[in-house]
C-alpha cells in the first residue's frame, strides 16, 4: 500500500524523521518542505540517492502545494531550543510560526493527519487545534512519547532487561512539569514498585532510585544539547513510530499530546496520558487507575499549560 508523508521543517529533526522513515519503509513518498529551499533539495538529495538499497520510495523538496494527497503531515518548523533554555521561553515565536503553517498547509492537505513535533509541543497542538480547522482526533502531538522512551532505555540499562519489556510510562507535559507514575509501571508484568522483591537477574545487582531515573529522564534533553547542539535521533525515532502506528492495522497505546475533554479532571488542553492511536488518529485513551498523589501531578501539569496558554496570542 502506498503512503504519502509531507515533513515540514528539513532541520535536523525533520530531515532525521526523513531519513529514518525511508530506511524502515514507512513510506512510498516524501516530500521535504522549508523555507530554506536549498537546505530542503540538500536534504532530500543525500536520502533519496541511498534509497535503492531501501524498500522503493520517492523522497524530493517542494513547496505546500506538493503535500497535495498527503496522508500525514508531520511538522517540526519552528527556532530550536538553546541549552538551558526552557522550552517554554520560545512560545509565543513558534506559536506565530504553527499558525502560518496550519494556514498553508491544510490548504493542500485538508485529509491528512497531522503530528506535531515542533516545541512547545504541547501548545502548539492546541494551538493547531484551535486555528487549523482539521478535526482534534486527526491532530497528535508527539507529546511524552520521547520521554517515555528515554524513561525506558534508562531503567533497562539499570535492570539488564530489553527495552521492550519495561512498561513504564511518562505523562502530562512534554516538559519541566512531566512526571512518572510510578504506581503503574511494570517489567515483565511485575510492578516496579515490587521488583527488587519478585525478580532475580543473575547479571546484575541494582537498587532503583526513581527519584534519580526521573531526574534523569526529564533533564536528558539539555545534557545532549549541551553536548552536542540539539536531539533529533531519538525523537526521529519517536515520531517515527507514531507513523507506524498511523499506518497500521490495528491500534497501540501511546503517550502521545491530545486535547483533553474532562480525563482526570482535565479539560481544554493537550497533554499526554496514554491515547489509542490508529488510522484514522486519535481513537479513544486508556485511563490507568493513578494514585491521588499522580493525579495531582497531573492536573498540576495542565495548570502549567494553561497558565502559559493565556499568556501566548493565539
Amino acid at each position: 500500500m502506498s503512503h504519502k508523508v509531507t515533513v515540514i521543517g528539513a532541520g535536523s529533526v525533520g530531515s532525521t524523521i526523513t531519513y529514518t522513515m525511508a530506511v524502515n519503509g514507512l513510506a512510498s513518498e516524501i516530500v521535504l518542505i522549508d523555507i530554506n529551499k536549498e537546505k530542503a533539495r540538500g536534504e532530500a538529495m543525500d536520502i533519496q540517492q541511498g534509497t535503492p538499497f531501501c524498500s522503493p520510495i520517492k523522497v524530493y523538496a517542494g513547496d505546500y502545494k506538493d503535500a497535495v494527497g498527503s496522508d500525514v503531515v508531520i511538522i517540526t518548523s519552528g527556532m530550536p531550543r538553546k541549552a538551558n533554555q526552557t522550552r517554554l521561553d520560545l512560545t509565543q515565536i513558534n506559536v506565530n510560526i504553527i499558525k502560518t503553517i496550519a494556514k498553508d498547509i491544510t490548504k493542500y492537505a485538508p485529509d491528512a493527519l497531522y503530528v506535531i513535533v515542533s516545541n512547545p509541543v504541547d501548545i502548539l497542538t492546541y494551538v493547531f487545534c484551535k486555528v487549523s480547522g482539521i478535526p482534534e482526533h486527526r491532530v497528535i502531538g508527539s507529546g511524552t512519547i520521547l520521554d517515555t522512551a528515554r524513561l525506558r532505555a534508562r531503567l533497562a540499562e539499570y535492570m539488564s532487561i530489553s527495552q521492550k519489556n519495561i512498561h513504564a510510562y511518562v505523562l502530562g507535559e512534554h516538559g519541566d512539569s512531566s512526571f512518572v507514575p510510578w504506581s503503574i509501571a511494570q517489567v515483565g508484568c511485575i510492578k516496579l514498585t515490587d521488583c527488587k522483591r519478585n525478580i532475580t537477574n543473575d547479571q546484575k545487582q541494582w537498587e532503583l532510585d526513581f527519584n534519580a531515573i526521573e531526574e534523569y529522564m526529564r533533564t536528558s534533553g539539555s545534557q545532549i544539547i549541551s553536548r552536542k547542539g540539539a536531539t533529533f535521533y531519538a525523537i526521529a525515532i519517536s515520531v517515527c513510530h507514531i507513523v507506524d502506528a498511523l499506518f497500521g492495522s490495528t491500534n497501540r497505546t501511546l503517550t502521545v499530546s491530545s486535547m483533553m475533554h474532562g480525563e482526570y479532571g482535565i479539560e481544554n488542553v493537550c497533554l499526554s496520558i496514554p491515547f489509542i492511536v490508529g488510522p484514522n488518529g486519535i481513537a479513544g485513551h486508556v485511563l490507568p487507575a493513578l494514585t491521588e498523589d499522580e493525579v495531582i501531578k497531573l492536573q498540576h501539569s495542565a495548570g502549567v499549560l494553561k497558565n502559559l496558554i493565556k499568556q501566548i496570542e493565539i
